[in-house]
């Protein structure tokens, strides 16, 4: 192949897999952690847009695109809670970076564990600039997929081992806790939502079900804490009692977005929220009391997908775990793709055609 930009990186399940062992988990995601901050600082110099959605009775597929003028790049995702009944994940994804001077991809990958490895680690980001100091204890209410990323983000970046589990169903709670304490998380598994928010300086709300819930009620949430919710990420799927978000100040990723997709959508169109990026490059503060009570309401946006691509991407090579996908036609004159396609076929033979009978 004669143009390398034909060649494109392609990233499948099982490179991934190899890439998070070959770097470890937590410096993994401490650092897309990083590149989520690099790029939040420089949010001006992004295209955004919420993501375009097709909801379904069954659940929701989308594309989340964006640009930063260099890279473009733009994520498949789905969402489907019943898909656990018929043995099937909730959120599959895959996604592409490219080049904005050729329009050539760069990368294509598989995105339903870095989807995982980027919620965790934008959450742990929020929480580093809102969440109480030296907090030490988190609720991590939904013991699903999502979960155990969650808590490996948290102790990367804020050094949390303490955990109490809750979920609805018992035996992902077992699973939850059957996987973190190998890996030395301390944990309590609690029979309730209000039992686990206990002494739980930091709270993660991350349930699966399309519906409107309220995981978290106003008589479970003290002063002083912080609140990751997570969970409800699209129209007339929430987890939060709106007196709990009347009480607290409200982070966000992108206010368009997530008015109609987060907790918020059950508050006015006009409820005062503060834009995360902002924080982080230092243009408003975060916990401004320790009786503050904050809450991200997390979505997920097109920006934290085009950093977990672009640092998958720098990755790649030096630990080699991408195939090469032949995905662009490279005719010798690029005016001449039809020529190059009918060269491409075989030599076709046609039979004589028989003798004139008299």
């Amino acid at each position: 192949m004669s143009n390398p930009l034909n060649v494109v990186p392609f990233v499948s399940v099982d490179d991934m897999m190899k890439l998070v062992h070959a770097i470890g988990i937590e410096r993994m995601l401490s650092e897309i952690a990083a590149a989520i901050e690099e790029d939040f600082r420089r949010w001006p110099s992004f295209d955004k847009t919420p993501r375009i959605a097709s909801h379904s009775l069954d659940g929701v597929i989308e594309l989340m695109p964006t640009s930063d003028g260099t890279l473009y790049g733009f994520k498949y995702v789905n969402g489907h809670p019943r898909n656990m009944k018929a043995g099937l994940q909730t959120v599959t994804a895959f996604g592409l970076l490219s080049d904005v001077a050729t329009g050539y991809p760069v990368l294509l990958s598989e995105m339903t564990i870095l989807t995982a490895l980027r919620t965790a680690a934008m959450s742990a980001v929020a929480a580093k600039y809102l969440a109480p100091k030296n907090a030490a204890t988190m609720a991590l209410i939904g013991n699903g997929a999502q979960s155990e990323f969650q808590a490996f983000a948290f102790r990367a970046l804020l050094g949390i081992e303490s955990l109490r589990l809750h979920d609805i169903d018992p035996a992902a709670t077992d699973k939850c806790a059957r996987n973190l304490t190998r890996h030395g998380f301390r944990i309590t598994r609690c029979a309730s939502a209000m039992e686990a928010v206990e002494g739980a300086q930091i709270v993660t709300t991350v349930t699966a079900d399309k519906q409107q819930a309220t995981i978290l009620t106003d008589n479970m949430v003290g002063a002083g804490i912080h609140i990751n919710a997570v969970g409800g990420d699209c129209p007339g799927k929430t987890e939060i009692h709106p007196d709990v978000l009347r009480r607290s100040a409200i982070f966000v990723e992108y206010p368009p977005q997530t008015r109609v997709e987060g907790d918020i959508q059950q508050l006015p169109a006009d409820h005062p929220v503060e834009e995360l990026w902002q924080v982080i490059a230092g243009q408003k503060p975060g916990r401004s009391d320790p009786r503050q009570i904050t809450l991200f309401d997390s979505v997920g946006f097109a920006i934290e997908d085009f950093s977990a691509l672009r640092y998958v991407h720098a990755r790649i090579r030096e630990a080699g775990t991408y195939a090469e996908l032949d995905l662009i036609a490279d005719p010798d004159d690029p005016r001449d793709l039809f020529g190059m396609l009918m060269r491409a076929a075989p030599e076709i033979r046609v039979a004589p055609k028989p003798a004139a009978v008299a």
